[in-house]
């Protein structure tokens, strides 16, 4: 499986999905840690992470996936939501819990 597959399957098979630097328990940039906290304090508990630092083919390939430059990146439901400055605008605005699958609370 080539990293575009990984990708695509990824987003697929998973409700909430975020392309970030680092982990959830421990996020390496800034705009990681953020989008992290809002997903969080949007309840969201069934959240897929993948560590675009571990994996070079797979760090371009999300860029060129969603043609997006910048990491992280937001999935929902298979879905390019965006990356950290549009969820946390979707945050404030209330977008983004609408958004949200409701299994991903769980």
């Amino acid at each position: 499986m080539d990293a575009k597959e990984f990708i695509q399957k990824t987003v697929t098979d998973n409700p909430v999905v975020l392309f970030m630097k680092g982990t959830a328990q421990f996020p390496q940039c800034g705009f990681s840690g953020r989008a992290i906290q809002i997903l969080k304090s949007c309840g969201v508990r069934n959240l897929v992470t993948v560590n675009v630092l571990e994996d070079d083919e797979v760090r371009q390939a999300v860029k060129d996936f969603a043609n997006w430059p910048t990491i992280p990146q937001l999935y929902v439901n298979g879905e390019f939501v965006g990356g950290s400055d549009i969820v946390s605008e979707m945050y404030q605005s209330g977008e983004l819990q609408k958004m949200l699958p409701q299994q991903a609370a769980a």
